[in-house]
């Protein structure tokens, strides 16, 4: 039985289509059949980070209307086997997402991949709503600044009360919370809500903090997903991220100023 994954956010911008593909990245290269979805009409960014928009023949909405099989949307990944991807349309209005649509296809996806990775449009917009209706899970994705994390609560409330879940008595999705361009220099200096803000005001388990980092925006314009970037702080901390989803315990890094070594204790210097 596969499990649907969530990614949501109340905001745009916050690195939501950035962590669908690290987690479904991480996820394959863990050895589990992987597949994600780019629930993102009439935009589409998905297959831009996974380097594939050249491949791009058939789309969800051409699935769902019937107008290709699932086997011809799906695109194999470059970089592991295990991973698929299934892209958003760009003609469509968001409208083509339909209930009995999605359910379809996820349920043929079911059959054989292990995880299903729901990439979310921002906001509570249809294609946000057809995203987070069939899931397992969800990871909210927010900024640590007071509007994304207000909106993040509003998603959570909408996870609470329109999911399949919820409509039906079930056993509640299980929330994560995984925070975006964290800088320990700017909770320091009171430029941005710190780790404790976040969860304090959201009250939903800690998956993963990830650092502000340069290397997300190289990997987003190399197309490669910054999760295989092992040795910058992103990659490592969606790195622990996943390993964290798949109930491992993690030690959370990132949070917190690099110590200062002995010499620039004596003579001064940053970090």
């Amino acid at each position: 039985m596969s499990k649907i994954i969530v990614v949501t956010s109340g905001k745009g911008g916050v690195g939501k289509t950035t962590t669908s593909a690290s987690i479904a990245t991480g996820l394959a290269l863990r050895g589990h059949k992987t597949v994600v979805i780019d629930f993102d009409v009439g935009l589409r960014n998905l297959d831009l980070i996974m380097n594939c928009e050249r491949r791009v023949v058939y789309d969800f909405v051409n699935v769902i209307n019937g107008e290709a099989a699932l086997s011809q949307a799906l695109i194999k990944d470059k970089h592991s086997d295990k991973l698929f991807i299934l892209p958003a349309s760009q003609t469509r209005d968001k409208d083509a997402l339909t209930q009995e649509g999605v359910e379809k296809v996820l349920n043929e996806l079911s059959k054989t991949f292990d995880y299903i990775v729901c990439d979310s449009p921002a906001g509570i917009e249809h294609g946000a709503l057809m995203a987070l209706y069939f899931a397992d899970e969800a990871v909210v994705v927010t900024n640590p600044e007071v509007s994304s994390v207000r909106d993040s609560d509003r998603i959570l409330g909408i996870i609470h009360s329109k999911s399949k879940r919820a409509a039906m008595g079930l056993e509640p999705i299980k929330e994560h919370l995984l925070l975006t361009r964290y800088s320990p220099e700017r909770v320091k200096r009171g430029e941005m809500l710190s780790v404790q803000d976040v969860e304090e005001i959201l009250s939903i388990p800690l998956l993963g903090v990830i650092p502000e980092s340069q290397s997300v925006l190289t990997a987003s314009n190399q197309g490669v997903p910054v999760i295989h970037d092992e040795i910058s702080d992103a990659g490592q901390a969606y790195l622990d991220a996943v390993a964290r989803l798949l109930g491992e315990s993690k030690e959370h890094r990132f949070l917190d100023l690099p110590k200062k070594g002995f010499f620039k204790r004596m003579f001064g210097g940053t970090a």
